[in-house]
């Protein structure tokens, strides 16, 4: 969300830096910008960098191709942010899913462990005094073996669901990626245009 903000900021910054070169009809009649004679402190260098300077003026039709490309760069900035958005929430879906899946996989290996535990619980109370021990000696391995079987798979349930977390985390990390260079060759075309 903070990396959105940032960018539709961003935008307004570009917009707004594009506005400041904006076409003046009557040059000899417009105060001359304040910048323009005197060098601008070192924390407004990105203000003079695109702001209007004394040597002239841009003529309407630069001024056109300008607000032209300004404006298709802040429309492939939005398109790749909202493109970006839902890439992020399709794998944020994937990563629910895996979490949900790996859940109901856990629960049904302790229900299960915990039926066999029960099962052979009610043959020991079910068996003979002189086949009591014996009972229970075999069921206790019985529940060790239904216990160990469901580690196991609590364990890979929790470990295929990881994997499709640091996936799904990956494809998050590639289509941020991909979003900033659209975002970047966009402000480049910009500054292309402007440079004209």
């Amino acid at each position: 969300m903070n990396k959105l903000l940032a960018t539709l900021i961003a935008g307004l910054v570009v917009t707004s830096a594009y506005a400041q070169t904006a076409y003046t009809p009557n040059p000899a009649t417009t105060a001359v910008p304040p910048n323009a004679t005197t060098q601008a402190p070192a924390t407004d260098a990105g203000v003079t960098a695109t702001g209007a300077t004394a040597t002239g003026y841009i003529d309407s039709g630069a001024t056109a191709d300008q607000s032209k490309a300004a404006a298709e760069a802040e429309k492939d900035i939005a398109k790749a942010n909202e493109k970006e958005a839902k890439e992020v929430a399709k794998e944020d879906e994937k990563i629910h899913k895996a979490l949900n899946k790996a859940e109901e996989k856990k629960a049904k290996a302790h229900a299960k462990a915990q039926k066999k535990a029960a099962d052979a619980n009610a043959k020991v109370t079910k068996a003979d005094p002189e086949d009591k021990a014996k009972a229970s000696a075999k069921a206790e391995e019985t529940i060790a073996k239904a216990n160990l079987k469901a580690e196991k798979t609590m364990i890979k349930a929790n470990e295929k669901a990881q994997k499709d977390i640091v996936d799904a985390n990956a494809d998050k990390a590639r289509a941020h990626a991909k979003a900033n260079e659209k975002k970047a060759e966009a402000v480049a075309e910009a500054h292309k245009a402007e440079a004209k």
